[in-house]
């Protein structure tokens, strides 16, 4: 028994590290997407090395004060996207808004009438899927008597992707940035009171033994959406399955040099898949905004089939404000997002 705790706690004192190796390769990845599990066994590992060791060897001593280091440092890395993390409350002056509900739907899911539902209790703006194949396309016909304006992907390899919308868009675009039949959507969207906000719709496929080896190409497309952002002076949001925590290096570069704003911070980590397994879920669907915007309604939908939970948000446009520049890079930043870039240029 007491070697196989030995051995249990010695992986989770050095798995929660291996992100920090910069290693593309999902092995190595895996770690950020379960900083919350891994605390929790952390913990418990802590709490049978205390039970069954109450007499310290020297070596047990250090297994307990590796535990609490790998603790406090992945606490360190999650908190702030904690309910208990300290926020500002969203009361500025609105000088507009625009809501949209984004949500993974899953290919081989057919209960269309439950999403329908979904939709029809929130009543957004703008309704944007991913995963939806024809199948999708034809269940949702009737989104069209309320959203007229739509663009339509339809794929069968988990990575199609509609949009609908209440009004029309402006420059709206699709385009694989970096993969082929990944498909990222593009597009101006214009408050009433003639404001545009650009939109970033992407869904990136992630980094796992049946899908891309390494995080690569959806370190790329996160960065690429974000160079393209950097150079605009509009409000912007980015918003999709990115198939990436918040806490992770590449989606908090992303933050970093677009200046955006995660509504997530101080509210709760919303994780939204799995939703079948409540153990097994992580925050993998985002939404980031320029500091002129902010979100005062941030929602997780009822489960609908899907394994993954939607997401419904409120976002504002702050009255009398102006788009800030963006944050300056270090030289670091700018040779890891120059070699992310050349890399997806590379395959």
């Amino acid at each position: 028994m007491e070697l196989v705790l030995y051995i249990f706690s010695i992986w989770f004192i050095i798995s929660p590290f291996f992100p920090a190796t910069g290693h593309p390769h999902w092995f190595f990845r895996t770690a950020d997407f379960v900083r919350l599990q891994s605390i929790a066994i952390e913990l418990v590992l802590l709490g049978l090395l205390i039970f069954f060791s109450w007499k310290f060897s020297t070596f047990e001593w250090v297994l307990a004060g590796g535990l609490i280091f790998a603790i406090g440092y992945q606490l360190h890395k999650v908190y702030k996207y904690s309910s208990l993390h300290p926020r500002k409350k969203p009361d500025f002056p609105s000088d507009g808004c625009v809501s949209i509900l984004a949500a993974n739907v899953l290919q081989d899911n057919k209960e269309f009438d439950k999403f329908l539902a979904e939709c029809n209790s929130f009543d957004p703006d703008l309704i944007l899927t991913m995963e939806s194949n024809k199948d999708w396309e034809e269940g949702l016909r009737t989104l069209e008597e309320t959203h007229p304006f739509s663009e339509k992907i339809p794929l069968e390899n988990y990575y199609g992707m509609h949009l609908y919308s209440k009004k029309e868009l402006l420059d709206l675009t699709t385009q694989n940035q970096v993969e082929e039949d990944v498909p990222s959507i593009f597009f101006n969207y214009v408050l009433d009171n003639g404001q545009k906000i650009f939109f970033a719709c992407l869904h990136p496929a992630p980094p796992s033994p049946t899908e891309n080896e390494t995080s690569e190409e959806r370190d790329a497309e996160l960065i690429i959406t974000g160079k393209h952002i950097r150079n605009l002076e509009k409000p912007a949001v980015v918003c999709g399955d990115m198939n990436d925590v918040v806490w992770s290096r590449t989606t908090r570069l992303l933050k970093k040099m677009t200046g955006m704003i995660d509504p997530r911070i101080g509210r709760g980590f919303f994780p939204t898949y799995h939703a079948d397994y409540w153990f097994m879920r992580f925050p993998l669907d985002h939404l980031f905004h320029t500091k002129d915007l902010f979100v005062k309604e941030m929602v997780r939908t009822k489960h609908f089939g899907s394994d993954h939970f939607g997401m419904y948000y409120e976002i504002h446009l702050k009255k009398k404000t102006v788009t800030p520049p963006k944050p300056k890079l270090n030289g670091d930043e700018k040779e890891e997002i120059k070699e992310l870039i050349d890399r997806a240029e590379e395959t």
